[in-house]
């Protein structure tokens, strides 16, 4: 009987995904949502100029993407004022993720991250024999200080760090950042998320040198530039570093219209601070909708908002499943103590309206 030789590895892991999908739920519970508040992508949509791109470049979807990437590119360097040398554009972070724990993480490798953070990136890191090792938030942050003592304590070749945060959308100042990666061991590289950084205070982004070697920073068009559906990112590092890539990336993983969209996106200064502006006031929005009900927002630097439910992660879960039962489409942290807490996306009045109505029924129903 012929039949797949799987790996140990693979053997060993679950058939798992990091994150049900709201279509998925869709299908299970025989029902659309009314509000998509969940996944933290951009409702209030992509660049027009970005849209017209992508339409434009169909009729050339018959040829694989620019492998290179160059145009996009050009324009990254020229704001980020580092060299092509310094960037790759990959499938989203996600994407990028991989590659580059493929590139550094072997069976029994130690990685240091914080417990509750993005699970796409613990999904990577399992799947190459890593060994996670998880600290605790500090007062709802990440804990830099900590992750990097315990990345030198335990030999770590990779520590993870967002800022600003999912899933609380707390955040650190860039020079709390500088500060710590000063005592990053020798041998170990720092993963610095920035997918929600142009939601966030000035100051926020580290003011890191594109050749440090000592970093990689990845950036992506699917939050504020709200092309989650394009797949499409880009990371920031040294050349050398970023030059391994190459040896393992899939080349023409890239499709011509998210590589039109995200350079007309980026290029559209005007629309991303107007979606900005529509994000600040809904998180506003949002931390009032909290307070009517007695609850209590986390400030938050990105395009969601956690809200403390003022109990324990049985009752987070049971005020969520009700919102869920209600049609609204919202998540919450994985990890405790953060699973106090629930995670609204941004949305529009009119979604934000159905949140304003089902969150009191929501509570009620938890203190059931």
């Amino acid at each position: 009987m012929t039949y797949p030789r799987y790996t140990d590895l693979i053997q060993s892991l679950p058939a798992s995904v990091p994150f049900v999908g709201p279509e998925e739920m869709e299908r299970t519970r025989g029902a659309p949502f009314t509000a998509r508040l969940g996944a933290n992508e951009n409702i209030f949509g992509p660049s027009p100029r970005a849209v017209t791109a992508m339409c434009d470049a169909l009729e050339d979807i018959w040829k694989y993407g620019d492998a290179a990437s160059f145009d996009l590119k050009q324009a990254l360097v020229a704001h980020l004022d580092a060299a092509p040398e310094n960037l790759v554009v990959g499938e989203g972070i996600d994407g990028l993720l991989g590659y580059l724990v493929r590139l550094l993480i072997a069976p029994g490798d130690a990685v240091v991250t914080s417990d509750g953070a993005y699970p796409t990136f613990n999904y990577h890191v399992e799947g190459h024999g890593g060994v996670l090792h998880k600290l605790p938030y500090r007062d709802d942050h990440e804990d830099p200080d900590a992750l990097i003592a315990h990345a030198a304590k335990v030999g770590a070749k990779l520590v993870y760090l967002a800022n600003p945060d999912n899933p609380m959308g707390t955040w650190h100042k860039g020079e709390t950042i500088m500060r710590a990666l000063d005592k990053l061991p020798e041998g170990c590289l720092l993963l610095l998320d920035e997918a929600y950084v142009e939601f966030a205070p000035h100051g926020t982004a580290a003011q890191i040198a594109p050749d440090d070697p000592r970093v990689i920073r990845m950036r992506t068009f699917s939050k504020a530039y709200g092309m989650a559906g394009a797949r499409i990112g880009y990371a920031i590092g040294a050349p050398e570093l970023i030059r391994s890539f190459d040896k393992i990336r899939n080349h023409f993983g890239l499709n011509r219209a998210a590589q039109a969209g995200a350079l007309a996106a980026f290029q559209d200064t005007g629309w991303l601070a107007h979606v900005i502006g529509q994000v600040d006031a809904a998180r506003r929005q949002i931390t009032e909708i909290a307070a009517e009900n007695g609850l209590t927002a986390l400030p938050s630097a990105a395009n969601f908002v956690a809200v403390d439910c003022g109990a324990d992660g049985d009752f987070a879960r049971r005020v969520l499943a009700s919102l869920v039962t209600q049609g609204l489409f919202v998540r919450m942290p994985f990890a405790a103590p953060q699973d106090r807490c629930i995670r609204i996306s941004c949305g529009r009045d009119e979604d934000l309206a159905l949140l304003r109505a089902a969150l009191p029924r929501a509570l009620a129903q938890a203190r059931e």
